[in-house]
């Protein structure tokens, strides 16, 4: 559609520059006017504002006249209607919700880049969505991104395999990149972008097949994800252990009032003072009613269940379960 208006244009500005020549030759050599008359017979004719001729005309020049006069008005009201699209094309809704939507990228801090929204992308982006978390969608389809009618979803048509759609997106500012397309390849072309362009990046891929998995990791991705792989485990696990795959289905992060939530609560928010503590002398589950389930340590490894004797150190976190209300009060104690 666009490239049909600019081509429009091109020819809408041809025929207005033909009919001028064609106005200003003629009257000059026709009818032996000044360069000068002859511009202006020309303007007043083609604008029809009425004033009249700079002399007499004859039989001839008012046939000439007349079909100047009636081809001037059809190709000037299409080179009219052509740039009148032209500038509202250019400044449409669309146009100023981008720039709007640039600024508001341009803002970000620590935010998610998604490149991708297929399903796997926009599973994705309903989990940032529920978390609260800023992000930035890329996708090259133009049509699917401008589709989207919700504010809440900032996105950049671009390829997400290009540096300069990344700086776009602002991934020096970024925390987390997500690569969410089909393509293997592409995937493991942007781990290797990204991973160049900020070396602390946290880097999260999907992968199709088996061998792309050590060559993402390789390249730079924290963690790759195959999710043909999670669903076959999954399918397997509801005719094992169906009521506990039910049970874990319905632990959710956020917006579901009838759900168990879990929540991550790191080091710094706990003991806002900077001092170790044991879990027992945190006193979460008192203050919150929540429950610790897990704890990470700071070299990355997990604890089940920890006991309350355990010293929580700094750059560690805590995982928490509770109700939706208990997950909500946790987050105002402790501001998270």
């Amino acid at each position: 559609m666009r490239k049909l208006i600019d081509s429009n244009l091109k020819l809408a500005i041809v025929l207005i520059i033909m009919v001028f020549i064609t106005g200003v030759v003629g009257f000059h050599f026709l009818y032996d006017y000044t360069w000068v008359d002859a511009l202006y017979m020309t303007i007043i004719t083609v604008s029809t504002v009425g004033y009249g001729e700079v002399q007499p005309m004859g039989a001839y020049g008012k046939i000439f006249t007349s079909v100047f006069i009636i081809s001037g008005l059809f190709i000037f009201g299409f080179g009219l209607s052509t740039i009148t699209e032209h500038i509202l094309n250019k400044n449409n809704i669309g146009n100023l919700k981008r720039n709007k939507m640039k600024k508001k990228i341009d803002s970000f801090k620590d935010h998610v880049i998604v490149c991708g929204y297929g399903q796997n992308g926009k599973e994705a982006v309903q989990k940032l969505i529920d978390y609260r978390k800023d992000f930035v969608i890329i996708d090259r389809n133009e049509e699917i991104l401008h589709g989207i009618e919700d504010d809440q979803l900032n996105y950049i048509v671009g390829n997400a395999t290009e540096d300069e759609v990344l700086i776009t997106a602002g991934i020096e500012r970024a925390s987390t990149l997500i690569c969410a397309l089909p393509r293997d390849a592409d995937n493991l072309f942007i781990v290797l972008s990204a991973r160049q362009l900020k070396n602390d990046l946290k880097i999260i891929s999907r992968a199709t097949e088996e061998n792309s998995y050590k060559k993402l990791k390789l390249a730079g991705a924290d963690n790759v994800i195959m999710p043909d792989r999670i669903g076959g485990s999954h399918m397997a696990s509801l005719v094992v252990v169906p009521d506990l795959v039910e049970f874990l289905d319905n632990l959710s992060v956020s917006g579901r009032h009838d759900s168990i939530n879990v929540e991550q609560i790191p080091f710094s928010k706990v003991c806002s003072d900077g001092l170790e503590k044991t879990i027992a002398e945190t006193d979460i589950r008192k203050k919150t009613g929540c429950s610790i389930i897990g704890y990470k340590s700071p070299s990355g490894s997990y604890v089940v269940n920890p006991e309350p004797s355990l010293k929580l150190e700094k750059e560690s976190k805590l995982i928490m379960i509770g109700r939706p209300d208990q997950i909500e009060s946790l987050k105002k104690y402790y501001s998270v």
